[in-house]
Order: structure tokens, then C-alpha cells, then sequence
């Protein structure tokens, strides 16, 4: 059985796999979960020693195939118990994160099956972000970041790469949630931020929005 702590280290590597299609740097990984390299590296050792993870000193560290069905597993609790915290006992997108990550180390796969049959399957989480099935397999979602749009192309906003509670109150405040169809007015080249209509109401984002915005054309 995995402790918390080591099951966090399992998901944060398969995020960084997964953004960076490469072995994940072990300062990168420190600097992801905030502690020092040194404790990564005792973790890594560790998790190696379990045969969850490759770890080689100095290039950096992969899951195996047992690692990433545990990475899923958590990944799949975590975005189920978002989904049922929006759904069902009404929080705001912004809200659950912080106790989806408490919930998402419940041991029950029972619970956590009879959770996606209460919640009749859900295939996105709040968020846009794919819920892996009972087997851990992910559906493909077809999106492209809003930074790839031209002048005068519009889509639907359909998922979300920074999850931070206040970058989820910005796009709220903003009225740019999952569903919101997004038109491109301008583009500016000097700090590449966007002009952008939203339900006939136009407004400036930023080049960090920008880039976290995934649409479906």
C-alpha cells in the first residue's frame, strides 16, 4: 500500500510526462511538488525500489506501466470527486481542487466505481480535463489552444490547463467558463495578448490566458 505522499509523487510525475512528452527532470519534479531535490531523490529511490518508476541519476525518471495505472487511478478519483463537488453539492470549479486531492486517496475502488455509475459516467471533469474509465483508458479530446486561432475564428471552450483557484475566479469573473463560445477580434504582437468577444461583450487577455484556453473549432 502507497502513502499519500507517495501516490502524489506517482500523478505529478505522469502530469509532467504527459506536458513534456519526455523523462521527467528530477528539479523539475522538486519544483512542481515544492520540497528539495534531494527529498525527490530519496522518493524516486524509493518508488524504484517498489517497481513503480525507472530512475537513472542524472537522466531523469519514468513510470512503468504498474506506476502509471496507479497514476491513473488516482487521477480518475480526483476528477470524479470534482465532478461530483460541481454536480451535486454545488461548488464553483474553483473550489474543488483543493479537496478533490484529500478525497482522491480514498482506497475503495467500490466507492469509486459506484461514484462514476452515480454520476451516469461523466467522460470531462469541471475543469475539460479527460476522467480516465475503470480500465484507466482517457478519451482523446479534440482541442486546440486558443494561441493557434487566427483573426475572425471563433470555438467553444471546452478545457482549461491551470486549475489555480485564482485563475479560475479570472475566467469566471470574466465569464470565460467551459461552453463559452470564444471569437478572436484582434492580436497584438508586442506582448501577444488577444481581443476576444464572449457573448457580444469584447475584452483583453493576456498571453498566460491565452495559452491555458483550450477551444474544440
Amino acid at each position: 500500500m502507497l502513502t499519500k505522499s507517495e501516490e502524489n509523487y506517482i500523478k505529478e510525475i505522469y502530469a509532467l510526462e504527459q506536458k513534456h512528452k519526455a523523462d521527467v527532470n528530477t528539479n523539475l519534479l522538486a519544483e512542481k511538488i515544492e520540497t528539495k531535490a534531494s527529498s525527490v531523490t530519496d522518493m524516486l529511490k524509493k518508488l524504484a525500489k517498489k517497481e513503480l518508476l525507472i530512475y537513472q541519476k542524472y537522466k531523469g525518471v519514468k513510470l512503468n506501466s504498474k506506476g502509471e495505472k496507479i497514476a491513473l487511478s488516482v487521477i480518475r478519483k480526483h476528477r470524479l470527486w470534482e465532478t461530483f463537488l460541481v454536480e451535486k453539492l454545488d461548488f464553483s470549479w474553483d473550489e474543488v481542487h483543493k479537496v478533490a486531492e484529500q478525497l482522491e486517496h480514498i482506497r475503495s475502488e467500490k466507492l469509486t466505481n459506484k461514484l462514476d455509475v452515480y454520476l451516469n459516467f461523466p467522460k470531462v471533469d469541471p475543469h475539460g480535463n479527460p476522467i480516465p474509465d475503470v480500465n484507466g483508458k482517457l478519451i482523446i479530446i479534440d482541442a486546440v489552444c486558443l494561441d493557434q486561432f487566427e483573426i475572425e475564428e471563433e470555438g467553444i471552450f471546452i478545457e482549461v490547463k491551470d486549475e489555480s483557484e485564482n485563475f479560475l475566479k479570472y475566467l469566471t469573473k470574466n465569464n470565460i467558463v467551459i461552453g463559452a463560445k470564444i471569437k478572436v477580434l484582434e492580436k497584438e504582437e508586442f506582448d501577444n495578448s488577444f481581443k476576444i468577444e464572449i457573448d457580444r461583450k469584447q475584452f483583453n487577455i493576456s498571453e498566460n490566458v491565452i495559452k491555458n484556453l483550450y477551444l474544440k473549432k
